[in-house]
Order: structure tokens, then C-alpha cells, then sequence
């Protein structure tokens, strides 16, 4: 799919304030703004800030540093740290959030569980139990089937799959009474308009539970998104990049005087090219290229 044969309304960048961001959030933010611009879609900025234990303010800030830093663009959201907390942080659409979940208890489709995500794949009976939705400490689990999902991919492909075992019965609300990441992501992306997703290819289970999550609340609209899955970035040890597992961070680098061509070129010599990369824009078209 191209720019001459398709084009988008909106795609978003999405990072969580729950660390500082890596050269793996870098080659994803890269490529979402390249596929933005190629298909004429604007960029939301879109900062995932529920998870209320983790989210600090510092790493809020670190989002904006990094992207202005790195001289990635967006159309649209914040601009500062202070524009999102009175505006754009997730605790302003709570009221959206909350009548999601007031649909699937309406129709029936959640149930409480209080069991650990251990239990949960051994011994869970709480569906069977109907606990009060109302139990403390008990999480919500959306009631999940085995029906085929369609997804649509940016090359143009339909791509039938099944909700994978590990993800059947995912927790839609937390056991802090916050909504969990599906029901939060789906909803806004249903907000702004969003019709291209761009994530690593680690989060193909989230999209299928999404589509499952959308169908449950009767919003076909989900169903019409684009997604496009690409390759992560490895540590030496194989195992993918990750915040809290403490990968170098573009904080990091940048204190220790990186400049935006060295921490590209870093992300580069990662996927196998040994070339110096100057810009956000060669490094999404060097991601692109088969290896």
C-alpha cells in the first residue's frame, strides 16, 4: 500500500509515561511519522497515562524532550507537559471510559475475578462463581469467544485470526477501579478518529483482543482501522527493548552528548545497516527495506 493508492485521516503516536523512552519508542515513533506523511494522516499525540502507579511526571516531560529532540513531528495534542495535564491526560475522558464499561455491564459480557494472573490461567473459577461486580479488589474480564477476527493490514491484506489462549478473558478493569489498556486504547481511537494504528509487532495480541473489545460494545467503526505490525528492536540477549527492564534510554544518550544523527545511527547499526543516519525520515525508509 502507498500514498498513490491509499489514504489515512489520522494515526497517532502513543507512548507510557511509565519509564524513560528507548531507541526502540524512537524507530516506531519514526515510522508512524513516515507512514503519516506519506498517506496524508495527521499525527496525534496520544500519552497513555492510566496506569497511575508508574505515570511520573518526569517521564512525561521525557516524551516531549525526546520527540522534539529527535525533531519527530505531530499535528495534533499537547505541546507541554502542562497543556496535557489540563487537557489531553486520559483522566479527562474518564466519562468515556466509564460508559464503555457501563455497555458490556449492561449486556452482560464482564465478570469479576479476583484470582492473580497466575490463577487465572490454572484454577480461575470466578466466571462461574458470578462474584459481585462490586467485590474489592477484583478486576473486570470481558467474555471472550473463538470467533475469527478480521483485521485490516496496511499492505492491503485481510488478515483472519483467533484471540489468542493467553488473552481470552482479558481484564478491561482494573483492580484499582481504573479501565485497563484495551478498553482505554480502543475508546480513544474511536475518539479522535484514528484509522492507522502503527505499533511493534509484540502488540498483534492487543490488536485482536481491541477488535474483540470493539465488537463487544457494537462499534463497528474499529473494524474499518488499518494496522500496521513492524519488527522490534533486540538486545544483544535477543530479548525486545523494554522501559522497565532498564534499556538505554534517549535520556541517557542525550546526557552523555548524543546528537539526533548518533541516536538514529545507533537505531540503524541495531537493524543491520552500517551507514550514518541523519534524519527520522532515513531511518522509517532504512526500517522499511527487507533485511
Amino acid at each position: 500500500m502507498s500514498a498513490a493508492t491509499h489514504r489515512f485521516n489520522k494515526t497517532r503516536l502513543a507512548p507510557t509515561p511509565s519509564g524513560f523512552l528507548h531507541l526502540g519508542n524512537v524507530l516506531s515513533f519514526a515510522i508512524t511519522a513516515s507512514l503519516a506523511r506519506e498517506t496524508g494522516a495527521k499525527i496525534l499525540l496520544r500519552i497513555d497515562d492510566l496506569d497511575r502507579a508508574r505515570a511520573d511526571k518526569k517521564y512525561i516531560q521525557d516524551i516531549f524532550d525526546t520527540l522534539n529532540f529527535l525533531k519527530i513531528p505531530w499535528d495534533e495534542g499537547p505541546l507541554d507537559t502542562e497543556e496535557f495535564e489540563t487537557t489531553y491526560s486520559q483522566l479527562h475522558r474518564m466519562p468515556l471510559y466509564q460508559d464503555a464499561l457501563q455497555q458490556l455491564t449492561d449486556k452482560e459480557l464482564v465478570y469479576a475475578c479476583t484470582c492473580s494472573r497466575k490463577q487465572i490461567n490454572h484454577s480461575c473459577n470466578c466466571r462461574a462463581s458470578k462474584l459481585s461486580l462490586d467485590t474489592p479488589e477484583a478486576s473486570w474480564r470481558l467474555i471472550t469467544g473463538d470467533a475469527a477476527l478480521n483485521v485490516k493490514d496496511y499492505k492491503g491484506e485481510n488478515i483472519n485470526a483467533t484471540l489468542p489462549t493467553e488473552m481470552r478473558d482479558f481484564i478491561v478493569r482494573k483492580k484499582d477501579g481504573f479501565p485497563a489498556y484495551q478498553l482505554s486504547s480502543v475508546v480513544d481511537d474511536l475518539f479522535y478518529g484514528v484509522d492507522l494504528i502503527v505499533r511493534g509487532d509484540d502488540l498483534r495480541p492487543s490488536t485482536l483482543a481491541q477488535h474483540v473489545l470493539a465488537g463487544a460494545l457494537g462499534e463497528n467503526r474499529f473494524g474499518a482501522i488499518t494496522f500496521h505490525h513492524h519488527a522490534l528492536l533486540k538486545e544483544l540477549s535477543g530479548e525486545k527493548l523494554s522501559k522497565s527492564a532498564g534499556s538505554t534510554s534517549v535520556r541517557y544518550l542525550r546526557e552523555q552528548g548524543s546528537s539526533p544523527t548518533d541516536i538514529y545511527t545507533t537505531i540503524a547499526n541495531m537493524l543491520g545497516v552500517e551507514q550514518r543516519v541523519g534524519s527520522w525520515q532515513q531511518l522509517a525508509k532504512l526500517a522499511a527495506k527487507p533485511p
